[in-house]
């Protein structure tokens, strides 16, 4: 049985990835099991890989006022808004490792208005959908409720800093048709 296409786009064989892409791609597999799809599908075009991957780390492992569960949770609603398979899954999968919680993943995963999550957390993710589909109406009650939870300005950067970029890479996973790996499917539960 031949195993269906990862993307409509080509894809590079390992051995043709560029060294330092090479390198971060077998640490990964070497921590995961396997290579997440979105790195071979994006590892076609070098330089953008290297500035995506570059801004990613930026956002999603810094320190700072915002777990990196609720950082997981801001991808996983706005994906799941931009109608995302791959970042759903792909990211449902580290949410749930990372809040030690498949329920609440799940939950975020379909519906965080209804998920089990903090009064903080829902006002988070309520600032990222606005950002994701109404940036151009943020204002200052927007900042205000963020604020009545104490998240600040730097968490609000954070909040539509995350958002925005995977509007981007929820874009490219569907113009790409971005398969998830079925190791997500498990992982964490």
């Amino acid at each position: 049985m031949t195993a269906l296409p990862i993307s409509r786009f080509p894809v590079p064989a390992l051995a043709e990835i560029p060294e330092d892409i090479r390198t971060r791609l077998l640490a990964v597999q070497e921590k995961a099991g396997f290579i997440p799809n979105v790195f071979l599908v994006l590892a076609r075009r070098p330089e953008e890989f290297r500035a995506f991957m570059a801004y990613h780390d930026a956002l999603m492992d810094k320190p700072g006022e915002l777990t990196k569960a609720e950082r997981e949770m801001i991808v996983v609603a706005t994906s799941n808004a931009n109608q995302c398979q791959y970042c759903v899954v792909a990211h449902g999968a580290i949410l749930r490792i990372r809040a030690k919680n498949p329920l609440i993943a799940d939950q975020v995963a379909i519906n965080y208005r209804k998920a089990d999550i903090t009064p903080r957390q829902r006002a988070m993710l309520d600032f990222a959908m606005k950002v994701a589909f109404e940036a151009h109406a943020v204002g200052e009650t927007d900042f205000a409720a963020l604020a009545a939870h104490g998240l600040g300005q730097e968490e609000a950067w954070d909040i539509a800093a995350i958002a925005a970029f995977f509007g981007m890479s929820n874009r490219m996973a569907n113009v790409t048709s971005m398969r998830p790996n079925d190791e997500f499917y498990t992982m964490g539960r």
